[in-house]
């Protein structure tokens, strides 16, 4: 069944992830990266206004990539309050902040120059410990910020190889489950040193959103939606949470035609 709202163009999809059928994955495929990124912005803003409600705060981790672009659409809303976030990394490059391949540093670039966020409320790694340090690090600070480590919201992006944050296929940290923050010294993407978060943290998030657009990620996106996924991103889902894959249609292109109501349906 399909649905379409003030007759945009885009529609949302059940699908069953793995065998967890208490947590199912809410598809939705946009036709264009304009249509997905006001939507996601959209649906970011009523993330914060549930933990606003509930808790009087919003934290939220962010990949980086892609992704960080999609989110400009956020500095022109002036119905938040900046000084209630705090956000986190997904995974971070052993780099300073104002090096090329900087998570942080990009999305400054695309956001957070244009925002209000309290710097102290945006976690950075400390590139200057070794890359093992600066994981034990961060994830002590964490820790201190929100003890129930429980975050609101992660917005995850994967790459070819269907690897999302620095969890890469057939890496031993796709085991990893004592740490919350982990080091990574030989990630197949250069730079080879990063932090990133593993699955016990990403199990604690109240909703987890995978944002993937472009033809090449076709394979993957069927890999990591299917009854038995094998990539590294198909296997993060939340314990007790809401899991969201915003697509556009080019990465969709391979999902099955059958569409009905998500789990959750995301209000206008």
């Amino acid at each position: 069944r399909q649905i379409y709202q003030n007759q945009k163009q885009w529609y949302q999809r059940r699908v069953r992830v793995s065998r967890m059928a208490e947590c199912p994955a809410c598809v939705q495929v946009f036709p264009d990266n304009v249509q997905l990124g006001k939507r996601l912005c959209s649906f970011v803003k009523d993330r914060y206004d549930e933990a606003i409600d509930a808790r009087g705060a919003f934290h939220i981790a962010v990949s980086g990539g892609s992704l960080p672009k999609f989110l400009q659409g956020l500095s022109k809303r002036v119905d938040i309050d900046w000084t209630r976030w705090w956000v986190y990394f997904c995974d971070e490059r052993h780099v300073e902040a104002a090096d090329p391949d900087s998570n942080y540093g990009a999305l400054k670039q695309l956001l957070l120059s244009d925002i209000s966020i309290p710097d102290e409320q945006i976690l950075k790694i400390n590139s200057s410990l070794s890359v093992g340090e600066a994981a034990k690090s961060y994830e002590q600070q964490l820790s201190e910020r929100l003890p129930s480590l429980e975050l609101d919201l992660a917005l995850c992006g994967m790459g070819p190889d269907g690897h999302t944050c620095s969890l890469f296929p057939g890496h031993p940290l796709l085991k990893e489950e004592c740490l919350m923050i982990a080091p990574i010294s030989d990630s197949p993407k250069p730079p080879p040193s990063r932090i990133t978060m593993t699955y016990p943290l990403l199990r604690k998030c109240r909703q987890i959103a995978f944002v993937v657009t472009g033809e090449s990620k076709v394979p993957m996106v069927l890999a990591s939606l299917n009854e038995n996924p094998t990539t590294p991103a198909g296997k993060v889902r939340p314990a007790s949470g809401n899991l969201f894959w915003f697509l556009d249609a080019k990465a969709a292109a391979g999902l099955p035609h059958d569409k009905t109501p998500c789990p959750t349906p995301l209000p206008e």
